[in-house]
Order: C-alpha cells, then sequence, then structure tokens
C-alpha cells in the first residue's frame, strides 16, 4: 500500500538552536516542555556532541557546556573537594539515574551525593561520541616520555577537545589542592580518568593507550598545580612590593608634613615686634635731649 505525503502543513515557527542563548524563536506555548534554555538541543545531555550543547566559559577561558560547570559548582558547594575517595568512590546507581534526568531538563536537584556528582562528570566524558584525545595521534601520544613531550602534543588538540581537557585537568588539580584531606593525589585522579578521555576498540590497545593517557593526564594536572603555585607567589610580591611601595610614600608624606610645620613655626617666631637692640645685638646708649628736666 502505497502512503501519501504530508497534507495541511503550515509553518509555525522558525527555531534555532543557539550554543550560548539555547532556543531562538521557540514558541510559548512549547516552553513548557521544552525550556528556552535547554541544556542540549537533543533529549539528553549525555553521550552527544558538544557542538548541540548549550556552552558557557568558565573562570579559566574554557568554552564547556553548561551541564558540566553545573555539575562542578555544585559539587563544590557541598564540599566535594573534601570528600575522601571522590572521583574513586562511585555513587549508587539508582540516584544516579534519577539525576540524569533532571540533568536532561538542566536541573540538579537538591541534597545528590557527592560522589554521583562526582560520577556524573566522569560519565560525561566517557559517552561522548568521541573521546576527547581521540583526535590526537595516537603514535604520537605512545611516544611521549616527557612533561614537555606531552605539553607539545596536547597543542594538536582542536580547540572544542582543547577547552575540555584544560577544564578537566583543572578540576584535578582543585581536588590536589585537598589531597591532605581527600586522599586523592595526581596519579590516583589520572588513575580514574584515563579510561574516560579516550575511546579504542582493541581492548589490548586500549588499555595499553589508557595507562600512556593516565601519564598524559598526571604530567598536566602536576604541571598546573606548579603554574598555580608560582603565580600566587608573584601575585603575593607583587603585593609585598606595592604594600612596601605606599608605606614608604606614606613615610615620606609624613616626613614632609613635619618638615614644613617646623618651617612654619620658625617663620611665625621671627616675626614678633623688635626691642631695643639693633640688627647686631649691641645696646644703643640712652639719647638726651636738652629741653628735659635735667639736661644740660
Amino acid at each position: 500500500m502505497d502512503i501519501g505525503g504530508p497534507t495541511n502543513v503550515r509553518h509555525v515557527a522558525h527555531v534555532t538552536f543557539d550554543r550560548f542563548n539555547g532556543f531562538l524563536g521557540l514558541p510559548s506555548e512549547f516552553e513548557p516542555d521544552v525550556p528556552r534554555k535547554a541544556p542540549s538541543a537533543s533529549a539528553t545531555v549525555f553521550g552527544v556532541s558538544t557542538e548541540s550543547m548549550q556552552l558557557s566559559y568558565d573562570s579559566r577561558g574554557n568554552c564547556v557546556p553548561v551541564i558540566l560547570l553545573l555539575l562542578q559548582s555544585r559539587l563544590y558547594d557541598q564540599g566535594g573537594l573534601q570528600a575522601e575517595g571522590v572521583f574513586r568512590i562511585t555513587g549508587e546507581n539508582s540516584e544516579e539515574e534519577r539525576v540524569r534526568e533532571q540533568l536532561n531538563k538542566g536541573v540538579i536537584p537538591d541534597g545528590i551525593d557527592v560522589h554521583c556528582l562526582a560520577g556524573l562528570i566522569k560519565a560525561w566524558f566517557r559517552e561522548l561520541p568521541r573521546g576527547v584525545l581521540d583526535p590526537l595521534p595516537s603514535e604520537q601520544v605512545m611516544q611521549c616520555e616527557t612533561e614537555e613531550d606531552f605539553v607539545k602534543v596536547v597543542r594538536l588538540l582542536p580547540q572544542t577537545e582543547a577547552s575540555l581537557l584544560n577544564w578537566a585537568v583543572n578540576l584535578m588539580a582543585d581536588v590536589i589542592q585537598y589531597e591532605h584531606v581527600n586522599k586523592m593525589n595526581s596519579r590516583n585522579l589520572a588513575l580514574v580518568f584515563a579510561p574516560n578521555m579516550s575511546q579504542m576498540a582493541d581492548p589490548l590497545t586500549a588499555l595499553m593507550y589508557a595507562v600512556q593517557v593516565m601519564k598524559l593526564l598526571k604530567s598536566l594536572t602536576e604541571k598546573t598545580v606548579r603554574d598555580r603555585a608560582i603565580t600566587s607567589s608573584q601575585v603575593d610580591a607583587r603585593r609585598s612590593n606595592k604594600a612596601e611601595e605606599e608605606e614608604a610614600t606614606e613615610r615620606v608624606s609624613v616626613v614632609a608634613d613635619e618638615h614644613k610645620s617646623g618651617s612654619m613655626k620658625s617663620e611665625f617666631k621671627g616675626s614678633g615686634p623688635s626691642d631695643s637692640k639693633g640688627d647686631d645685638a649691641v645696646v644703643q646708649p640712652p639719647i638726651s635731649h636738652p629741653n628735659r628736666i635735667g639736661g644740660k
């Protein structure tokens, strides 16, 4: 049986998805079911390309999906950085599925366990259609031996993947700052993040590559921590120098004011009426007038 084409078709609205502003031109009657600023043009925020997701910039200028920033913000607000085993301990599967449904609407429910939030961040990377590090030539990655080699090879990443990698590395660096509490060092974090950053069909190759990716993440994270420390010390030094300059300027100003005050006092004392002494401080003899009594 032949099926005919559609009939009685009319153009209701022209709707586009802007990666920074969500749906544009969305009719108001659709808004209850389709948020104007949906986190994704797809029905889900997991397993889809970043090209169909709403984006925003983090504090370091990385352009990443809004859903990652929401998860990160909630993780930090709930003390996730101080939670022991964060990103290593898995959350409850039932809770994760419930949160996923809300995330697809751009909402994070209250009271979510921090390990669930951390697990969702890893899952987002793991379920990407293409791994963040997959654009890199695997041969070049496998040949890297030093930190400089890893820094050089990641420069080959496209802008989208470079921003995602930089965001993830800075996230790990934030966690390391609380290593004394959460018991997660650079090696532990690299170990749990590495399998989520690339996808390879061959299990043996994937295992060998994951070990190299772990070294890459470990090196970049440790470098980020060192760079932060250097930047922090430089800022502290500039602040200290500025404070010393301001203090020195204030001392000079005080001395100048005291000197000016002393000069004014000296001028005031020297401007009084003259006595019977002359300019050379010699006593002048009295003058006798002949017309006065006793005058000669």
